[in-house]
């Protein structure tokens, strides 16, 4: 099982939203194997990685994986180094020859493709979380938003 998140880069009530995440992951994956994809921009990124590497402890066929939107010598150097020791896999999507500058939607839409499940923090209509959130309602993916909202758009 694959779990992916999208959530804006700005949140409040962390402890709240953090009690959510570890109830779902706890009813739907348990004891299975999940490897749980991760953008590591922002605030709800940081709290999702937060519930995954709790999660891990009491569950050991937890894999957390950084998907890296850029793999730059200059990333590679100043980003991805750091981040080695906190995942246990960071994989770069197929999205070479795709414009740097839209690299993290492209990524954002792989890490979708392959979810079978999105857990969302998603507020509002506009911004890379609602575009996320959006393409995995295009794609018929099941989400589990945190808010109580519906784009009906």
């Amino acid at each position: 099982m694959i779990i992916t998140f999208c959530g804006h880069s700005h949140l409040t009530d962390k402890e709240k939203r953090k009690k959510a995440i570890l109830e779902l992951l706890e009813k739907r994956v348990g004891a299975r194997p999940v490897e749980l994809y991760f953008g590591g921009y922002g605030d709800f990124d940081e709290l999702a990685y937060e519930c995954g590497r709790i999660y891990k402890k009491t569950h050991p066929s937890t894999s957390l994986v950084f998907v890296t939107p850029y793999i730059t010598e200059s990333y590679q150097k100043n980003k991805l180094r750091g981040l080695a020791e906190k995942y246990d896999v960071i994989l770069y999507p197929d999205i070479d020859g795709k414009p740097l500058r839209f690299a993290i939607s492209y990524r954002n839409k792989f890490m979708v493709e392959k979810a079978d499940l999105v857990i969302a923090c998603v507020s509002h209509d506009w911004g890379g979380a609602f575009a996320t959130y959006r393409y995995a309602r295009k794609k018929e993916k099941e989400i589990f938003n945190l808010e109580n909202f519906d784009d009906d758009k």
